[in-house]
């Protein structure tokens, strides 16, 4: 059970992942090209869902690990992040379904958690 009813997104792509490959051997001028369509669909998707999206969010930047060894520079494929609302996970995973991080992007997919109240708070 969600009490929040809302969902963090994050959307998921690998550096090194096929997709990455192929989208990064484009020449120029179609990747800018795929790009600014990407660019328009992700606006229209925003549209679209706007009533339902507490935090658009966006692209996160390098990554710091922080442990009791210390702090390091990590690579993950963590690539962006939106906060939804929905009354269930079903139907905010549903939001995600055909969206342009992968159907145009070289991203290779979205995973949707429910943000849960703290225990005790």
């Amino acid at each position: 059970m969600n009490p929040t009813g809302t969902y963090l997104a994050i959307f998921l792509g690998g550096k090194e992942s096929a997709k990455m490959g192929a989208w990064m051997a484009l020449p120029e001028a179609d990747r800018h090209k795929r790009e600014q369509e990407g660019i328009a669909a992700w606006h229209a998707w925003a549209e679209k869902h706007k009533a339902d999206i507490v935090t658009m969010g966006g692209p996160l930047g390098k990554t710091k690990k922080v442990s009791l060894t210390g702090i390091e520079d990590i690579s993950n494929a963590l690539g962006a992040f939106t906060v939804v609302r929905a009354a269930s996970p079903e139907e905010a995973a549903q939001m995600f379904e055909n969206h342009p991080h992968f159907a145009i992007f070289p991203g290779d997919s979205v995973e949707v958690m429910p943000l849960l109240s703290i225990p005790g708070a």
